[in-house]
């Protein structure tokens, strides 16, 4: 069920992630936040190794070291009108995961969502873009462990074409992927897309 519900929320969390709340106050970002190239798009074939899944456990915090993110991470539900929540705007340095979904080393695909900028500037994914193939993401978890995963690819997309299944479907192996507004930019409009971190379990402790 896991998997279907995942899937369900896929396009409203596009929509949810970037609203017109996320702009910068001068309505347009004089340092746009980096973009993947498409060389991080392509996963390398010798990725291939994953770690044993971990046993459910909620996360507390998210560290990407390459990118400079050490952020405590808040569950996320669903609103009322069925749409994925989001962290505080105002709270720049926290991000969030989708608690209905799978816990981070468990099998299957964990969410984890954050802003990029707020009305002040920049917040805790706006670097995301630049993160590379390899690298590093922890996750602290409350039963004590920390899941370290490595990085497959970092892609972009406009919300027009996200592609649903992929981000949010079902995996056999412990995955994870980490989700911030990108793309082509609009003042009318904010962003017009996300990128998308794809990244799989490769050890704990």
């Amino acid at each position: 069920m896991r998997a279907i519900a995942d899937t369900a929320i896929a396009a409203i969390t596009v929509a949810a992630l970037c609203s017109g709340a996320w702009l910068l106050h001068s309505g347009a970002a004089p340092h746009p936040p980096p973009q993947p190239s498409a060389a991080q798009a392509r996963p390398d074939p010798a990725a291939a190794h994953a770690a044993p899944a971990l046993p459910p456990s909620p996360p507390d915090r998210v560290r990407i070291p390459s990118i400079g993110v050490d952020a405590p991470l808040t569950g996320l539900g669903l609103t009322g009108s069925g749409s994925l929540d989001v962290p505080p705007a105002e709270r720049t340095n926290l991000a969030g995961w989708y608690e209905a979904g799978t816990t981070p080393g468990e099998r299957g695909t964990a969410i984890v969502a954050g802003h990029v900028d707020n009305a002040d500037g920049p917040a805790v994914f706006y670097d995301l873009g630049a993160l590379r193939k390899g690298s590093t993401i922890e996750v602290d978890r409350r039963d004590g462990r920390v899941a370290v995963f490595t990085v497959d690819a970092v892609e972009v997309y406009d919300a027009r074409d996200f592609p649903d299944r992929k981000v949010y479907g079902a995996a056999p192996r412990p995955e994870l992927r980490v989700i911030t507004c990108g793309g082509g930019y609009s003042r009318a409009t904010g962003y017009r897309g996300n990128v998308v971190v794809f990244a799989h379990l490769t050890g704990s402790r």
